[in-house]
């Protein structure tokens, strides 16, 4: 895959502003009798380092371990993950479905005005223009004008690209990537799609 530096974002953990979590009385017998709260975590399986199902087939990355390690100190709550698509994430938050996300999720403008974000960013990643090796005529989101790029529903290299377009004219053609981690990679193989945009880890991977 051939990549372009574009722009610089920050990647972080997102939480909903809204309450969380359901009360759930512990059993006569435990320690203290005190209530636990259950915190629903919302996360995914495809994503490797980050949230994946290992060979054993237990799901780990750094962000599920890193909530495995805070359910460890926090002995009043209770933190069960569920998983789903990439897509599915912030509106299962927005809508009550879960109380917090661990998935690598990078912070906008409209995300904040919804959601809560840890204050201490742990990574930061470019976002690339990506295109089959075999394509010499694109080098900048310009050169995409009139043709495909292909994208997640609710990345933020989503909402960058209508960011564009509007101050473009619309000229991008914009499609989102149905379920899979693969489908972006596959379209573009096909020329469904001319091209992406993606984090290097992404491409590497």
């Amino acid at each position: 895959m051939k990549k372009y530096w574009l722009f610089l974002l920050s990647i972080v953990v997102a939480v909903s502003v809204a309450g969380c979590g359901t009360n759930v009385s512990s059993s006569a017998g435990e320690k203290n009798e005190k209530d636990v709260q259950t915190i629903v975590v919302g996360t995914g399986t495809q994503f490797p380092n980050i949230c994946f199902i290992d060979d054993k087939g237990k799901l780990t990355g750094y962000d599920v371990e890193v909530v495995r390690a805070i359910d460890k100190e926090l002995k009043d709550y209770k933190f069960e993950f569920k998983t789903m698509e990439f897509s599915n994430l912030l509106l299962s938050l927005e809508s009550n479905k879960i109380d917090m996300i661990a998935h690598n999720m990078a912070q906008n403008a409209e995300r904040k005005k919804k959601f809560l974000f840890n204050d201490e960013t742990y990574n930061y990643s470019p976002l690339y223009v990506t295109v089959p090796k075999n394509r010499n005529d694109i080098h900048s989101l310009k050169d995409l004008e009139g043709k495909k790029m292909i994208v997640g529903a609710t990345s933020n290299a989503a909402v960058y690209l209508d960011k564009y377009n509007q101050k473009h004219g619309n000229k991008i053609d914009v499609v989102y990537a149905g379920q899979g981690a693969d489908d972006a990679t596959t379209q573009l193989k096909t020329g469904r799609a001319d091209a992406t945009l993606a984090t290097p880890f992404s491409i590497d991977f």
